[in-house]
């Protein structure tokens, strides 16, 4: 079982949602960007996806485009990145982390040897925006060989027809792209995402993680009352934006703030008790 599968296991029998943080690698800074993650559990992320900066950046909203526009400045790469999860697991064994990217640096660096890097460095999952399903073969036998789960993301536009393909192959849980958009434009209904993560259950045992455009603490706890888990990225990207200095620096007090945001984030969710499940 993947470090992705006991932790959401271990969450359900607890009877409570999962709090996954996203922040982009190398943000702003390589030093304040691995300070920030060897954080980020103790203040009560349960899952990490860590952002993989790319210049053309498709699914990313204003803020995570800049967020990785500062990593990319700062010297960021895709062995760059391998290296701050490196760096994470000589303190932390547990916490699994997501790598969340796109192909190209990956077909840059070679699949095969990504891939196995990758899972030497400590990665256990990846969501790779811009392959599809059709081309799931360009990088799904490399991620099952090597034990990585390959996460997918379902957009609420995607049909009953096309559900069952999109699923096939995937592993971890579910990311369940809330909104028709870029991250951290806009909210979904409360109404919609009910309909959506029902509708996903009858096709996927997996757990479902929702996100783009959870921002508050009561979002994200609407979330968990919903699905499994909330994927909150650029209210975190944001508020690292929000306490740089005027040259784009990182402050005393950056990763305190983002930390302490995260632990509103948790708060908020494990007040939601879902009831535990044995087993």
């Amino acid at each position: 079982m993947s470090r992705i599968a006991e932790r959401f296991a271990a969450l359900r029998r607890e009877g409570r949602g999962a709090l996954v943080t996203f922040v982009e690698g190398y943000d702003p800074d390589a030093a304040t960007s691995l300070a920030i993650l060897r954080g980020l559990p103790g203040a009560g992320a349960d899952l990490i996806e860590i952002g993989v900066p790319f210049t053309d950046p498709m699914a990313d909203g204003p803020a995570v485009q800049r967020s990785g526009l500062r990593a990319l400045k700062a010297g960021a790469t895709l062995a760059g990145v391998l290296a701050l999860v490196r760096d994470f697991r000589r303190g932390d064994d547990a916490t699994p982390v997501v790598l969340m990217g796109y192909y190209n640096p990956i077909l840059a660096y070679g699949v095969d040897r990504f891939c196995t890097d990758a899972a030497a460095s400590g990665v256990d999952g990846l969501i790779i925006v811009d392959v599809p399903p059709e081309e799931a073969d360009e990088i799904e036998p490399q991620t099952r060989a090597n034990g990585l789960d390959l996460i997918r993301l379902v957009a609420p536009t995607t049909d009953e027809a096309r559900l069952p393909r999109v699923l096939a192959g995937s592993s971890g849980f579910v990311y369940y792209v809330s909104i028709t958009g870029v991250t951290g434009t806009h909210s979904a209904t409360v109404e919609s995402l009910r309909e959506a993560v029902a509708r996903l259950r009858r096709h996927t045992d997996l757990p479902v993680a929702i996100g783009f455009g959870i921002r508050t603490p009561e979002q994200a706890a609407e979330a968990v009352r919903i699905g499994d888990g909330a994927v909150v990225g650029s209210a975190l990207v944001d508020t690292i934006a929000a306490s740089l200095d005027e040259a784009g620096r990182a402050r005393p007090d950056t990763v305190r703030r983002v930390l302490d945001q995260v632990r509103g984030l948790a708060e908020a969710i494990r007040a939601v008790r879902k009831g535990p499940v044995a087993g």
